[in-house]
């Protein structure tokens, strides 16, 4: 019998935290660097330099120009990208096993780029054009206009992009300065996954990360006083409305956001669940979804909907009957059956390679600081009882939602 995953931790004098998930049985090799900072980590003043920097890690190194960045991922065969979040920025990648510890060298070497003064001021055009881009997607602005409205100055409101004022006044010194305090050592963690030799791959980066040097990266944890009503803004140049709802909920480490997650599918996956019966079956809307997304000591509901004008009013009371109905008379046992097994299905398929199975992984320990395998994870979805959903429906969450509408009509 072929031998299941098993799991390796290590943390390095500098304090760069290595773990991995093996599986000899898998066909590839993934890695990924996980930097615990993002838009909640900047001042006003800096809004969006997490997003910015991100894009100049790929812009060289003392060892590479960006030209040979891209080449190397290119002749590597990767598949790879980064992000940034309100939360974290990550580096990834996976490849043929061969490859592995090629890859592991560039994405080291990625993560003390040069920060030239000459790409910073050509990326900053790169950004700002970024920016006009989501400017013109109102599914994204709607969020933007509605998040400092739901979280009310925690820094989880913050834009991730920023603006076209903090990213045109920022300058190439204080983006080195957030770089080396939020990028040492001790606020990464490297995550492996799929076929590798873990010894072979810590004395590697053992080797080329010696001069790294640990700093300070706290980062500062405040309560949410959320915000709550309905919110219209008018744009005159649209010709639909989109909707996003807002309601508190739970962190990443709290063991609620399982029944969180779940109570969120049975009212907003994208087939069969309440919203999708009672707004997108019968054609009053294109899109209705609701999820859970749990943070860094909060948490929150987060729901979207696209519809027509002079649908407004009607979509806005039977989004407001689903949700006071599911408070009011509960969940169903069927469709808390069907959301646990849509959401373990949902992790298996992206669990069954390296690559997928990545991002659960680093997401898990740089939230949690624990390693928790697929089995376990979906072990859990299934085990967990309606009543831990019902519980939370007792709560009433829903009665302190804000909902934002963008759209040709509003105040």
């Amino acid at each position: 019998m072929t031998r299941g995953p098993t799991f390796h931790t290590a943390v390095l004098t500098n304090g760069l935290t290595i773990v991995g998930e093996r599986n000899l049985a898998a066909q590839t090799a993934a890695a990924g660097f996980f930097v615990r900072t993002g838009a909640r980590d900047e001042s006003p003043e800096l809004a969006g330099v997490s997003h910015f920097l991100e894009h100049m890690m790929f812009k060289g190194t003392p060892q590479r120009s960006a030209e040979d960045i891209n080449r190397e991922f290119d002749a590597l065969g990767a598949r790879y990208n980064a992000y940034t979040s309100g939360e974290r920025t990550v580096y990834f990648g996976a490849v043929l096993p061969s490859r592995f510890p090629a890859l592991i060298d560039l994405l080291t070497d990625m993560m003390r780029p040069s920060l030239r003064q000459a790409d910073f001021d050509l990326e900053k055009n790169v950004i700002l054009e970024e920016i006009a881009m989501y400017e013109d997607r109102p599914s994204s602005r709607v969020f933007d206009l509605g998040n400092p409205l739901f979280y009310r100055g925690h820094p989880l409101g913050n834009n991730i992009l920023g603006s076209r004022e903090t990213i045109g006044e920022l300058a190439r010194d204080q983006m080195l300065e957030y770089f080396e305090a939020r990028y040492a050592p001790n606020n990464l963690v490297l995550v492996l996954s799929g076929h590798f030799d873990w010894d072979a791959v810590v004395d590697q980066i053992d080797t080329v990360t010696t001069r790294w040097k640990p700093a300070s990266s706290a980062r500062r944890r405040t309560d949410l006083d959320a915000g709550s009503g309905l919110h219209q803004v008018a744009d005159s140049t649209l010709t639909r409305v989109h909707l996003a709802l807002f309601a508190p909920g739970f962190a990443a480490d709290d063991p609620r956001r399982y029944p969180a997650a779940l109570l969120a599918s049975s009212l907003g996956d994208s087939v069969g669940s309440r919203l999708y019966w009672a707004l997108v079956d019968p054609g009053l809307v294109d899109s209705a979804g609701l999820w859970h997304e749990g943070a860094d000591g909060v948490g929150a509901f987060s729901g979207y909907v696209s519809t027509a004008p002079a649908r407004l009013d009607e979509v806005l009371e039977i989004l407001d009957e689903v949700l006071d109905d599911m408070q009011d008379r509960g969940l169903e046992l069927a469709e808390w059956g069907s959301a646990q097994r849509k959401l373990a299905t949902g992790l298996t398929l992206r669990g069954e390679t390296p690559f997928g199975r990545l991002m659960s992984l680093g997401v898990g320990y740089l939230d949690r600081g624990i390693y928790e395998s697929l089995h376990d994870t979906v072990a859990t979805i299934l085990e967990t009882e309606m009543e831990q959903g019902s519980a939370l429906l007792a709560q009433r969450p829903f009665d302190r939602r804000l909902t934002i509408t963008l759209g040709p009509t509003g105040s």
